[in-house]
Formats: C-alpha cells, structure tokens, sequence
C-alpha cells in the first residue's frame, strides 16, 4: 500500500503560501469569519451599549467613588506585582531548564507546567484549609504568581532552545560575567516572550475572581460581582465591568505588540550557552521548585487532610458528586466543539490569506482572550433578559459565553495546523474534481486534526475550571464541580469541599495528559 505523505515545508512551499497569500479571500470565506468575529463580540458590543445607556454624569459619578478608585488600585497593583515576579521567576526557570542540566530534567520540566492545570480559586482553597486566616494582598501575589509562571517560563524556554550560545560565549571571552553576559546578548533575543508572557499573566491577574475572594481581597471583579448581586440597578456592575474591559484591552493590544516584535538571533545549535557552575545551579533549583510546591503540593496535601478525614468521607453525597461531574465533562466537550467551530473561519482565513482584511480580523478575535468570565457573564446576563429571555439561564447561553472566553485558546493552534496543510495538496484535489468543500473535508481538515484536537483539548481544561460565568449563567439546578467548591469554600465548609476538589483535579487530568500525548507525539515527528 502506497502511503502519502504531507510534504515538508521549503521556500518552493512558502511562496506558494506568499502566492495565495495574496490573492483575495471568497466573499462567503470572509462573510463566515465575519460571522464568527460579531458571535464573539456579542458580549462586549451589549455591554458597550448598556453602558451607553447611562448619562455621561452618572458614569462620571460612579468612575468618581472613591471604593471604585481603590478597587482599581488593588486590581493594577496586584496584575503589576504578580507579572513583574512571573517575569523575572520564568526566566530564571526558563534558564535552569534548558543549562542547569538536572537529573530528571524531563521532570522537572513537567512539574515546572503543573501549576496550569490547577485552578487559582483551589490553590487558595487548599492554603485556606491549612492557614484558615489567610487573607490580603501578599497571599494573593504569593499564590497567583505561583500559579502563573508558566506562562512565561515555558514560552522563554522554547525559545531558548532556538538560540544558539555562541553570543554569549564571545560575552565572557570580552571579560564580562556570567549574568552580564546574559543580559547582553541572550535577554534582548528573549525578550519578546517574556513579555509576551507577563501581559498574559497581567491579563490572567486583572481577571481572576476565585483566588482574590476566597482570599478576601478587593479587586474589580470583586465590586462587580458584589454590584451584581446586591443591588437592584446593575448600572455600577456595567461600568466597573467595562472599566475591567479597558485594563484587558490594554493587555491584548501590548502581547499583540510584544509578538510584533521582530525575532532575531536563531539559531539551531545545541549548545546554549555555557555551563552553569554548581552555587547557580543550587539556587536555581530552588527556584524551579518553588512554583510547583506552592501552587501545586501544598494546595493538594491542604485537601488531602480534609479528603481523608473520617466525617468527610462519611458524609459524602455519591449522586451529587456524580451529577456534578457529569455536568462539568458535558459542558467541557459541549464548550470543546463550540470554540472551535467559532475559531475555525478565522483561522482558515488567516492561514491561507496575507491580506489587511484577514490580519485585522484575527487581532480582534484575540480581543476575547481578554474578557475576564465575570465580564462576559455579566454581559450576557444582560442580554439574555433584554433581548432573548428564552435562552437566559440554559446551557446553550452557558456554551456561548464558554466559546467566546477560550476561542482565541483555539485560534492559534487551529491556524498554524492549517498552515501547515501544503496548498499544493489542495490543488491535486481540485484537479481530480473535489469542490472547495471537498478539497476542505478530504485534505485539509484530516492533516489540520491534530492542531485542531489541541486547541479543543486547551478549550475543555480552561471550561472546567472557570467559575465566574459558570456562576452567572448555570441553569437553575445545574452545578459544576467548580460550583459546588466554591459554594462549600464560602461558607467556609472546606472539609464538605475536598471531594469535589479532588474530582475537579482528576477530571482535569485527563485532557491535559491527552494534550501532553499529542504534543510529545509532535515532538517525535519532528
């Protein structure tokens, strides 16, 4: 049997990509990304409008409170601090895993990704257990820094394994030590990504609402779920919600910029620079292994006590338990198809077309990757009671406000697999009489699945985590893992709290070893 093989990437594959690139897109292709696009901005465009709602005087009136300015000190202070520590720990991080050389460094770099998989709300439910009176700004720095380092330490560290050392080398033979020599002439080639990593984790911070009020500190998404919940006019909880929109738009527009940046200093050696000496390796594994110790086994052996104990597990309710899981994996695969389906015009259009309509339209589909889940929630609270009461409070709106928060985590993925699909297979397809679509559904979309399943894969572990839009938009009766902890957290019940803990942490599992199998799989194709 003759087995075909996608070809490898060459210039004669990259300018038939340049070629298509720039011919201009089917009006139906761009009417499909446009209809993904105005899906995905349905909350922020509703939100925009009820603010708009209101007279400039009475937006004046609320931005002018002085809870309001605090609260948004706390909010900025706090996404600073913690992306500023991201930054510098990813990096040193980033640095020992690619030189130090460690025994098990394999390991290590699967303990140094660990912190993803754990939600923020359950790393401060797993403290809370062991120090109940933990509360205030520097337990919410301590912990969501932990939990969010990764984002620039892996990135850093894969590029990293690009560069070659020899820059560096020449650094130390000019007389300059190791750490200045480092700082001039690897740091300015990984800059990009580190900072492209700490807007993401400024970005996580200014969103986050589980950690922050289990930890009973005041940030925005706090004042907004309290002006949501305790007031009959909703018009503060727009604005404030808005306002958190303006802090996230900021972040998006500078990751984007960060990206922009122009990537130089590749190189394809192994040898990444020189060995560290014994006193920097030390330290840097103690570095390496903070992130995971505090945002990972602490959080776990804080659970575990109250998992074991003899009441809790006596006192378990076995269908509740089930029920909630069920829920949490159903609307997991449900939220799965839904984002992909909304990434998948954009994506489609952004690989095979160079064009300004094309760029445009994916930079404002990364715009989502930046509504915090209290902010959607919110919005399509209120667009479900104004405009379409009849899915407020169903799992279809509970789907829809998943898709448009974790889209973007599909957007990416989807489109590098389908940029890496050859044009010229698709070209072999149409000559032996496919259509478009079939060309699409026989040759693309099979060698684009893989890409595709990882992006999905990324889609189903952020649904099961989130709790702001969970706790907005649930249908009466339906609770989620994510639920039925933080319900049982808040009332300070955390013993009650430890087996839907525990279950939310295996469940989780699942689709992040799945992802982990792809990804090493890629790694052996290559």
């Amino acid at each position: 049997m003759t087995t075909i093989t996608p070809p490898v990437t060459t210039p004669e594959h990259t300018g038939v990509v340049a070629a298509v690139g720039r011919q201009k897109p089917p009006a139906w292709w761009l009417g499909l990304a446009l209809l993904s696009l105005f899906s995905a901005a349905i909350p922020l465009v509703y939100l925009v409008v009820r603010v708009g709602e209101l007279p400039f005087q009475g937006i004046i009136e609320i931005l002018g409170r002085p809870r309001v300015g605090q609260l948004l000190g706390n909010t900025v202070g706090l996404g600073v601090a913690v992306s500023g520590s991201a930054v510098v720990l990813g990096v040193l991080i980033a640095v020992a895993l690619t030189r130090a050389d460690f025994s098990a460094n394999r390991l290590w770099l699967v303990a140094s990704a660990l912190p993803l998989a754990v939600p923020s709300y359950l790393a401060s439910y797993g403290w809370l257990v062991v120090w109940p009176s933990l509360s205030g700004f520097w337990p919410s720095y301590v912990l969501l820094t932990a939990v969010t380092v990764p984002y620039v330490a892996l990135p850093v560290a894969a590029r990293m394994r690009g560069l070659a050392g020899d820059h560096e080398k020449v650094a130390r033979t000019l007389g300059l030590g190791p750490v200045a020599a480092f700082y001039r002439s690897t740091w300015p080639q990984l800059r990009p990504a580190a900072l492209a990593g700490g807007l993401l984790v400024f970005l996580y911070t200014i969103s986050d609402f589980g950690l922050v009020a289990m930890l009973r500190f005041q940030t925005l998404t706090w004042g907004i779920n309290a002006s949501y919940s305790a007031s009959f006019d909703r018009s503060q909880a727009a604005v404030l919600a808005l306002l958190l929109v303006v802090l996230a738009f900021i972040a998006v527009v500078g990751e984007r910029r960060a990206r922009s940046v122009t990537d130089v200093g590749r190189g394809r050696s192994k040898h990444l620079g020189p060995p560290l000496a014994s006193t920097y390796r030390r330290a840097l594994l103690v570095i390496v292994s903070l992130p995971p110790l505090i945002g990972v086994l602490m959080p776990l052996a804080g659970m575990s006590v109250r998992l074991f104990q003899a009441d809790t597990l006596r006192q378990v309710d076995v269908a509740r338990l089930a029920e909630a899981t069920g829920w949490t994996v159903l609307v997991a695969l449900l939220a799965a198809v839904a984002a992909v389906l909304l990434a998948l015009p954009i994506a489609a259009l952004a690989a095979r077309y160079r064009t300004g309509s094309a760029r445009v339209l994916e930079s404002a589909a990364y715009l989502s990757h930046g509504l915090p889940g209290i902010v959607v929630g919110l919005s399509l609270v209120f667009l479900g009671l104004r405009v379409v009461p009849a899915l407020y409070q169903t799992t279809i709106l509970l789907v829809f406000a998943y898709a448009v928060l974790f889209m973007s985590k599909a957007l990416g993925t989807t489109r590098s697999a389908i940029e890496g699909v050859s044009p010229d297979l698709v070209r072999v397809a149409r000559s032996l009489g496919q259509s478009a679509f079939g060309a699409w559904r026989r040759v693309t979309l099979p060698l684009a699945m893989p890409g595709i399943a990882i992006g999905a894969l990324l889609v189903a572990i952020a649904t099961m985590k989130e709790l702001p839009a969970t706790l907005l938009l649930r249908p009466t009766g339906m609770n989620t893992l994510a639920t039925e902890l933080w319900t049982r957290t808040v009332i300070l019940e955390y013993g009650a709290a430890a087996p839907y803990a525990a279950v939310l942490v295996a469940v989780a599992a699942i689709p992040a070893m799945l992802l982990s199998g792809v990804r090493a799989e890629k790694e052996v194709q290559r």
